[in-house]
């Protein structure tokens, strides 16, 4: 069951996957943003670390020297506004 967002938050949601192919059908925003890929804010401002085991596995993700980064709209989003990161 999908969370109560306040109506701008969802409305910026909304207008972030209007348009996007997402590989996952949007289980984030489908479960109520409990089914997150593991990611953490790094301090870029249009990325994140992508922790997933299976980064490569992701149309997101990308290798960075030793890391992968994410770089998914919705997921740097909550990560960054909404501060939902896991580690």
């Amino acid at each position: 069951m999908q969370k109560k967002l306040p109506d701008d938050i969802k409305k910026e949601i909304e207008k972030i996957i209007d348009g996007l192919q997402c590989p996952k059908d949007f289980k984030c925003y489908k479960s109520g943003f409990e089914l997150l890929c593991s990611a953490k804010d790094i301090g870029i401002a249009s990325f994140l670390e992508c922790l997933e085991k299976k980064p490569e596995q992701c149309k997101f993700s990308f290798p960075f020297g030793l890391i992968y980064l994410c770089e998914c709209p919705l997921r740097i989003y909550l990560a960054k506004k909404m501060k939902k990161s896991l580690e």
